[in-house]
């Protein structure tokens, strides 16, 4: 049997009664990302563009290019954004790369453990591949090399595990595409997968097994006290955060709708705000699309190089004097 994935191993450690509970807040809400830590001003500069269209680490590679290096990389990204082929970038085509650049680690980690769990190497990974690799391959035998203490919580491991699969599974064959299996292990990233997320949540939480989720569970999950110890001040507030925001309908406790509400808010979308943006900034024509000419001619706005933070470094000096 290989060695357990991460993500495994956190989830056993957090459901088993001999790991000690942390004693700070979690975070459950899974919050829209920022595409950038920069301040989003292009009369000082297009730093946060830069960072939004290709990535913090891929910016600071186009940083060291030359003006002529950079529209040449820049032109063959253009090519990539453009899915169905007929010369026009749209705001849709723009935010699902912007949304692909934002995500790349999670894709470079699916694509890294790829051939773990792809044992007949036909690029794609089967639930029997995925289980045999994390569970054990003796047929009514898993977790063989487990002590028996530990096996009931590896089999519900695995019934969670198999029941998130079938979710991520678009077409019901139990057989995973690289998509599909970064949808499950990433779940939180695919709009499908709320459900199961939510599920999830309860699971973790609910410890009395209705459904629900009542204020003094909520408050176990992020916090569990030491023997006389005072509830801090933080906790005090999360209990009133429950009663005045969480508990939306006033009934002592929240049903999926409101945990959807809490760990999946309906942040601003910056992907599509920032496509938009692009957009807006280099259709000259103005007809809500961008050739691969009119993206060419602002390329400064969406990838960076030497020249131009070599003039910002001047602009600075300038200043500053």
């Amino acid at each position: 049997m290989r060695t357990l994935p991460v993500f495994l191993l956190v989830a056993l450690c957090a459901s088993s009664v001999l790991c000690k509970p942390t004693q700070e807040k979690k975070d459950r809400v899974h919050h829209g990302k920022h595409l950038s830590d920069h301040k989003h001003d292009d009369s000082q500069d297009f730093q946060y563009d830069h960072e939004a269209f290709l990535g913090k680490e891929e910016a600071k590679t186009f940083d060291q290019l030359t003006p002529e290096e950079s529209q040449e990389r820049l032109g063959k990204i253009v090519d990539k954004i453009d899915g169905n082929k007929d010369g026009f970038v749209t705001d849709v085509e723009l935010k699902d790369w912007i949304k692909h650049t934002q995500n790349r680690y999670i894709y470079e980690n699916v694509n890294k453990h790829w051939a773990d769990y792809d044992d007949n190497k036909d690029d794609r990974i089967s639930w029997e591949e995925y289980k045999n690799t994390t569970y054990g391959y003796i047929p009514g035998e898993e977790f063989y090399d487990i002590a028996d203490k530990d096996k009931e919580t590896y089999r519900k491991m695995m019934i969670r595990d198999e029941r998130r699969f079938k979710a991520s599974d678009k077409d019901g064959d139990m057989i995973a595409t690289r998509d599909e299996f970064t949808a499950f292990l990433h779940p939180e990233e695919y709009d499908y997968m709320k459900e199961i997320v939510i599920t999830e949540t309860i699971e973790d939480i609910d410890k009395n097994g209705d459904g629900v989720v009542n204020v003094d569970e909520y408050i176990a999950d992020m916090y569990t006290p030491e023997a006389g110890e005072p509830e801090p001040d933080w906790v005090k507030t999360e209990r009133q955060q429950f009663l005045d925001f969480r508990d939306m309908n006033k009934d002592g406790k929240m049903d999926r709708s409101e945990i959807s509400h809490w760990i999946l808010p309906h942040d601003y979308d910056h992907a599509d705000l920032e496509s938009k943006h692009l957009i807006f900034e280099s259709d000259k024509d103005k007809d809500g699309k961008l050739t691969r000419k009119e993206i060419l001619d602002n390329w400064n706005m969406f990838v960076g190089s030497q020249a131009t933070n070599y003039g910002e470094d001047l602009t600075r000096r300038h200043d500053e004097f």
